[in-house]
């Protein structure tokens, strides 16, 4: 029979997101009501486990938390204990930090670490796994974009600020008879720009795992302009390209592991439909507007879930798993399956079909099917993910 475990330690990792604080507090509530557990919450993910940063977390200090955006234990995704950055001098050099946080992890007495975080982060905590620590990972990311779980929270708070944002350009759109461009997150993964474009009832939604030709963009466009509709309302996630093209980055980061940032695709395309077109475009690029606010109804409850579930599986012992959401069931699947691995959107998905049967563009030509059109695709300008 199991013994509960006395002392968690907790960090969040990555990029913040709404419904970090809710996590927490779900994880210092079902540990002091259900087992009497003391939690230890690490500062900015696994920096904090690596510097030995932490703060104790009581009942009184998730006092609030539910509503609130951001995470009070700070975050960083920059703290890969494998690949951790270290200035020496004027550079900074990349070192293996990893044998420090299992001694400071040690050290502190700790029983399990349980770790919010995306793609990123559990590639790390596999890691950790691996040299011995009872790791437990709670999925967050906004671009929905972790394998093994239906849905991370996050991404529908993410989904109703670019919504909201889409709404409101719509009225402009109509009175000065342009197209205007809503470009969002997501990186690799057009889950953000696909759920919000239908939300927002957008005409064209272009996403990273669909190449897009831009002659086909532009005849929507005109399509619509024949029609008597003279506006369009064109969704573009960050990570978009067009055939044969390149995404486009938006600046380096030398000492992050993850050094490529996406943005600014939207103006690339503006530029390609006006000299097509002679339309006017404008261009709203929403940014890190869509990790922030607070949390959806929906992201609290299943922000609260994953939390209250990680702290069983620690009494449990079910150590080196994943908790996660199949089914509106919550379940498990190893860390070890999901380290180095995405989630993208597939031509089949459910969610696609319903886009083309509202007759949304999403840059392929309208008498080719998506699936034969994916297929023609020249495997150079499909995304990969090793």
């Amino acid at each position: 029979m199991a013994i509960s475990r006395k002392r968690i330690g907790i960090l969040t990792g990555g990029g913040d997101c709404p419904g970090l604080n809710a996590v927490i507090r779900a994880v210092v509530k079902t540990a002091h009501n259900d087992y009497g557990m003391e939690v230890i919450g690490f500062k900015d993910g696994y920096e904090g486990l690596i510097e030995n940063r932490y703060m104790h977390i009581g009942i009184k200090d998730v006092s609030g938390l539910l509503s609130r955006g951001g995470t009070i234990l700070g975050t960083s995704n920059r703290a890969d204990p494998f690949n951790f950055p270290v200035l020496q001098g004027d550079e900074y050099v990349h070192l293996d930090r990893s044998s420090q946080a299992v001694l400071n992890f040690e050290s502190m007495g700790l029983d399990a670490l349980i770790c919010i975080g995306g793609d990123g982060t559990m590639n790390a905590t596999a890691g950790m796994e691996k040299k011995g620590l009872p790791v437990i990972g709670v999925p967050k990311t906004i671009d929905n974009d972790l394998v093994g779980t239906d849905v991370t929270f996050g991404f529908d708070s993410a989904v109703v600020s670019a919504t909201e944002a889409i709404d409101k350009i719509h009225t402009t759109a109509q009175s000065h008879h342009r197209v205007m461009i809503v470009e969002v997150m997501g990186r690799n993964a057009g889950w953000i720009a696909l759920h919000s474009g239908i939300a927002g009832g957008g005409d064209i939604i272009l996403m990273p795992e669909i190449p897009y030709d831009i002659n086909c963009v532009c005849e929507k466009i005109r399509d619509r302009s024949a029609q008597g509709k003279n506006f369009s309302i064109v969704i573009v996630g960050e990570g978009a390209k067009p055939i044969g093209g390149d995404m486009v980055v938006a600046r380096i980061v030398e000492n992050s592991p993850d050094k490529i940032r996406l943005g600014g695709m939207s103006h690339q395309l503006a530029s390609q439909i006006e000299g097509i077109t002679n339309i006017e475009c404008r261009v709203t690029i929403l940014g890190h507007l869509l990790r922030g606010g607070a949390p959806s109804a929906f992201d609290r409850i299943l922000a609260t879930r994953f939390g209250v579930e990680a702290v069983h599986m620690v009494a449990r012992e079910e150590f080196g798993k994943l908790v996660v959401l199949k089914n509106n069931e919550l379940s498990q699947i190893s860390i070890q399956a999901v380290s180095g691995k995405q989630r993208l959107v597939g031509c089949d998905d459910p969610i696609i079909k319903t886009a083309l049967s509202l007759g949304i563009c999403l840059g392929h030509p309208e008498n080719m099917s998506l699936e034969d059109y994916c297929s023609s695709i020249p495997t150079s300008s499909k995304i990969k993910f090793e």
